[in-house]
């Protein structure tokens, strides 16, 4: 914790922001229920929450200076050559229409068309562990970015313009290149594989890619004379050809599949592959277009498929674990200074869980996982003991704020009924 807290000590001018920093990276960590402005001044043992409310709002610093130090730290401690990136985007569900880039649209997180944010990450895997170092905040097009009013309303900077989810990816995986994050390949879902633009810079930068794309998609085959498409090329494997490897341990033991891979390469010396996995049980197909460098074996490019999962997972850990999607901000700046103060929570518990393991522990109990690493901490550092008076205060301050908003909300609405029925 003091490590983290010194980590970005130095991108906050004034003494007060750096010290609720502090305090709000605790209370994100901490067994406090929701992580919103006004339970982590509770517990941090304000009187009120304006000091959380202004650490996200106006205080002066530098959210992306604050995402630049995580990205640096989680690189020291989990850092490898053969580093793989992930991108992949989290829905995060809304109310209203102020939120900045809510919109309906689908989202993963409730599995169909809602209202909602979305967030584009960028998250390290390596064998050391696994991380996120970077995000963005999409912007729809039509409902926003073609809307100033709206922007400026949100305080989105001038200099923002719309960008795809593809081509947010791009921007977070040059930003990695520019830092010198070492790593050796760049995995994603299908809405990554199918935008050429983000390949090529791939293919320019000499970085291997695992990328999913949809059954419907044509490669060429037969030294580039063949274009087919590859749902239709599953069906001429042989069943000698597939082979069964695990793409990685997951809960309930190896993910083991059956795989299958094809030179798509159009030029020689060119190292092109569409691997396709197809699961034992119902048969289930999906298909990956890989690039590489240099020639590479089936298992290498598995392993890369199988790290896609990794992102999904640290959404869920870090929504339960440290309220990744319980901010109550609408604004831009807002926005990203929760969602990075969120990141550096997690990153202490990745770092902490990274380096408790021990080589020769007990084969009858399972390594420390983030949840219990968390569970610890808040038994033996992070307890609060505040007074009853404290506890009375935060009641009565909260069902002031809470009565004093109802009759705000009563006024609005019998002034919207006034002025109907005057029409």
């Amino acid at each position: 914790m003091d490590e983290a807290v010194t980590r970005v000590a130095g991108r906050f001018v004034r003494a007060e922001p750096r010290r609720s920093a502090g305090q709000f990276v605790e209370g994100l960590l901490s067994s406090v229920e929701r992580k919103t402005c006004w339970s982590l001044a509770e517990r941090a043992g304000h009187d009120d929450p304006q000091a959380m409310q202004r650490l996200l709002r106006t205080a002066v610093w530098d959210a992306d200076a604050v995402r630049d130090d995580v990205r640096d730290w989680l690189v020291e401690q989990l850092g490898h050559p053969d580093g793989v990136l992930v991108t992949d985007e989290t829905g995060f569900l809304k109310k209203g229409v102020c939120s900045v880039g809510v919109q309906r649209q689908y989202t993963g997180t409730a599995g169909r068309v809602e209202n909602s944010q979305v967030g584009v990450f960028l998250a390290y895997v390596t064998p050391a562990g696994r991380a996120l170092i970077d995000r963005r905040l999409y912007l729809p097009e039509a409902t926003w970015c073609d809307r100033r009013d709206r922007l400026t309303a949100a305080g989105v900077p001038d200099q923002v313009e719309f960008a795809t989810k593809p081509a947010l990816a791009r921007q977070m995986i040059a930003a990695a290149l520019d830092a010198g994050v070492p790593f050796r390949w760049v995995t994603g879902d299908e809405v990554y594989g199918a935008d050429p633009s983000l390949r090529a810079d791939l293919e320019d930068r000499r970085i291997g890619y695992v990328l999913a794309v949809g059954c419907d998609r044509r490669v060429h085959v037969n030294n580039g004379r063949t274009l087919v498409r590859v749902d239709d090329l599953a069906d001429r494997i042989p069943t000698t050809e597939w082979q069964q490897h695990s793409c990685g341990p997951g809960a309930k033991g190896p993910r083991d599949y059956l795989w299958a891979w094809i030179t798509t390469a159009t030029r020689r010396g060119e190292h092109r592959w569409l691997l396709i996995r197809r699961n034992r049980s119902t048969g289930e197909l999906a298909f990956y277009l890989c690039w590489s460098p240099r020639p590479v074996p089936l298992h290498t490019l598995v392993t890369v498929a199988g790290s896609r999962w990794s992102i999904e997972e640290l959404f869920q850990t870090g929504k339960g674990q440290v309220g990744l999607d319980h901010y109550q901000v609408r604004g831009w700046t807002g926005w990203h200074r929760f969602i990075t103060l969120a990141m550096l929570a997690l990153a202490v518990l990745t770092i902490l869980t990274a380096t408790a393991q021990q080589p020769d522990a007990d084969p009858e109990i399972i390594a420390l996982t983030i949840a219990e690493i968390r569970r610890l901490l808040n038994a033996f550092v992070l307890t609060a003991s505040l007074p009853p008076q404290h506890t009375l205060h935060w009641s009565t301050w909260r069902r002031t704020s809470q009565a004093r908003a109802r009759r705000s909300h009563y006024q609005r609405r019998l002034g919207h009924e006034t002025r109907r029925k005057i029409k």
